[in-house]
């Protein structure tokens, strides 16, 4: 089942204790960095086969992961479906729904990148086909493992900051120049743009945090020169909880506000800065061969307080949790081997995507969208 289980599927016929046998469709960024390290250092998983053509990312992966088999083709998964125990499909947007819809009408469970689909009704059809199945469809969204969300998570159930009233959550970067590429296409059928991609991560948390959302609000511009897709957006929320949520995604901030502010009615919290693991990982640093994964240096620990600028040495340092994001895919394989809960349903996917098209229509038509 898409929200807890895994009934059936390859794995079930696995030998006991032996690793469950994962195919990796995509090497791009999200597949060679986030994916394929996290995949081969999870215990109980292995690494068995990327599907990618380009003979510089094979190139690349087997220098690697040496034992690692390649395929050409998506296809090639489904004729040997028997042999594999989990499909992730890193690939560009556009192709998640016809692929996770491929591997779970073979048989296979399936953990999908962020976004899982265009539409919230794409991502709830593919919620029930899983369950037909009674397969695992997982969502990756990593970012419920930063540091810094980790932490927010804990001020909250410990009640430091009292009833939240606004949370702010910026993920804001200094790219005048567009790099180009499908992520910054215009083409409404490669799902690109700020909105669905760090959208995604921020809608996402801001969910997690404070439940439904009952309207949302949104600004989303293409400011720089030469660029097809929304690099500069606002998303603001009114949760059903009565918390407001104010979310920046941007490629244009030329001087970065703080990742989160939180406000509260006993105390405030502000933390500036990214978790270090994508940077990690983008340097070649891997889970397991460090104890200081995920750690962050005192010095960028955030700080709680009240009436006070925390810039100006207002309320006490936060020490920051470790981020944390090889504990994705421990849960995926505890959910497949043992029928643990799944990390991130489709259905929690399918209610970021309510809030994401109501985001983009409320730009297109400057309204207040109600949900």
């Amino acid at each position: 089942m898409t929200g807890s289980t895994t009934d059936t599927g390859p794995e079930a016929g696995s030998a006991q204790g032996a690793p469950l046998r994962v195919a990796l469709i995509g090497y791009g960024l999200a597949g060679s960095v986030f994916h394929a390290p996290l995949i081969a250092a999870t215990e109980g998983l292995a690494l068995d086969t990327i599907v990618t053509s380009n003979p510089e990312r094979q190139e690349q992966a087997r220098a690697e992961f040496p034992r690692v088999r390649f395929a050409a083709a998506p296809d090639d998964l489904w004729a040997r479906a028997d042999e594999l125990d989990l499909v992730v499909i890193a690939s560009p947007n556009k192709t998640h729904v016809p692929l996770a819809t491929a591997a779970l009408k073979a048989g296979l469970p399936v953990v999908v990148d962020k976004p899982l689909a265009g539409t919230a009704a794409e991502a709830r059809v593919l919620a029930a086909l899983a369950d037909e199945r009674g397969l695992l469809l997982s969502v990756f969204q990593n970012r419920r493992w930063d540091n810094d969300f980790l932490t927010v998570r804990k001020l909250l159930a410990e009640g430091e900051l009292g009833d939240v009233m606004r949370f702010e959550s910026r993920f804001e970067r200094w790219r005048p120049q567009p790099k180009g590429g499908w992520r910054e296409s215009g083409d409404p059928a490669e799902i690109g743009g700020l909105l669905y991609d760090l959208g995604s991560h921020v809608v996402d948390q801001a969910l997690v945090l404070f439940g439904p959302a009952a309207s949302v609000y949104a600004e989303a511009d293409v400011r720089r020169p030469g660029a097809a897709a929304d690099d500069d957006t606002f998303i603001a929320i009114t949760h059903t909880s009565g918390v407001r949520s104010h979310l920046y995604v941007s490629a244009t901030t030329a001087q970065l506000g703080p990742r989160f502010r939180v406000l509260g009615s006993r105390a405030g919290y502000v933390k500036y800065g990214l978790d270090p693991q994508e940077a990690t990982l983008r340097e070649g640093g891997r889970p397991g061969t460090s104890a200081e994964w995920g750690v962050e240096p005192e010095s960028l620990w955030g700080r709680v307080g009240s009436g006070e600028s925390p810039l100006t040495g207002g309320g006490r340092p936060e020490p920051t949790l470790s981020g944390a994001y090889p504990a994705y895919y421990a849960a995926v394989a505890a959910a497949l081997r043992d029928g643990g809960p799944n990390p991130v349903t489709a259905l929690e996917a399918a209610a970021a995507l309510d809030v994401l098209e109501a985001a983009r229509r409320s730009a297109r038509e400057n309204t207040v969208v109600t949900l």
